[in-house]
């Protein structure tokens, strides 16, 4: 093919530039005509993989895949401060996919879904926002280079959105429990058994403690959701106190009343 540079020396020199080959075209096949072959072995760009079971190629994609760390970061702000912290770790569906996707090209194996169950609900947040729950079990086929599969497998996903987005959330996060289970992909973190710590005997708190502490003036709303959700870890959300007007109040229903009251949400 003649460059760039060689066509413009060309017409400097007053020289006519070779016509550019015609570009293949492609016609697909009539309904009922065979696809046409390619042929991979003689492209270097497209190398046939071995054609071995369907068992060995997935157990070659598993040994270049080896471990995917938890780099992904999920970040939340703090309500008071409005500074950002990393709550935790993980391995995202675009983790699983840089890993898995040219190990599955290399050895010439296919994952496909090949049946999707799905059920939706309507949900509110901790924070009252309306969302919309998402579940989603994928029934997945792994064929390899002979064209042989695997037993079905099926994942689950589930994800909650207050868009339009919580299909395909929840469709990655069962195709990344799929690939990360059955291919036993370790993280590379250390082990938790490594470090042994004493437990404790950790004192729960009492629903009298919890009362003076929500309807303490200077607790903040922040401290106020912390509280609810350690009552929802406790079991004690449906305890009955007395309030500070002397009525019997749940702790959920004290807390909610008292955070509304200072974020202004009963206004």
């Amino acid at each position: 093919m003649t460059s760039l540079t060689e066509r413009a020396e060309q017409a400097a020199n007053g020289e006519q530039p070779p016509a550019p080959a015609p570009a293949p075209s492609y016609m697909a096949p009539a309904a009922g005509e065979p696809l046409p072959d390619f042929d991979f072995e003689d492209n270097p760009d497209y190398p046939m993989p071995d054609l071995v079971p369907v068992h060995i190629a997935w157990l070659r994609v598993r040994h270049d895949v080896r471990s995917v760390a938890k780099k992904d970061q999920h970040k939340e702000k703090n309500r008071d401060t409005g500074a950002t912290y990393v709550k935790y770790n993980f391995r995202g569906i675009e983790a699983a996919l840089n890993a898995f996707g040219p190990a599955t090209l290399r050895h010439g194996v296919n994952v496909m879904a090949v049946d999707m169950t799905t059920s939706y609900r309507d949900t509110t947040s901790s924070r009252n926002s309306k969302m919309r729950e998402a579940t989603i079990v994928t029934t997945w086929q792994i064929m390899g280079p002979r064209g042989d599969s695997l037993p079905l497998l099926k994942s689950a996903g589930e994800s909650l959105d207050s868009g339009d987005k919580g299909t395909a959330k929840a469709q990655s996060l069962a195709l990344r429990a799929l690939l990360f289970n059955t291919g036993m992909i370790p993280t590379g973190d250390p082990e938790p058994e490594a470090a042994h710590v004493e437990r404790g005997e950790a004192p729960q708190r009492s629903a009298l403690d919890y009362r003076d502490e929500i309807v303490n003036p200077k607790t903040t709303p922040g401290r106020l959701e912390q509280i609810s959700y350690e009552l929802r870890s406790a079991r004690m959300l449906h305890v009955k106190v007395k309030n500070e007007n002397g009525d019997e109040e749940t702790l959920d229903a004290l807390g909610m009343r008292h955070y509304k009251e200072r974020t202004g949400g009963d206004q």
